[in-house]
């Protein structure tokens, strides 16, 4: 009974995420630029 009731916490919880990345990245290109952007900030940070 608790491993469904993570199982099902876990796949609200991904459903959300996946939400909100298809609502703030209308396109795929749009993810692209974003993983870039953050890859980005990432290198920025480390010099």
């Amino acid at each position: 009974m608790k491993q469904t009731t993570l199982r099902i916490i876990f796949l609200v919880l991904a459903s959300a995420l996946w939400a909100s990345m298809i609502i703030g990245c209308n396109t795929v290109r749009g993810v692209g630029k974003d993983v870039e952007k953050a890859g980005d900030h990432i290198q920025h940070s480390t010099r």
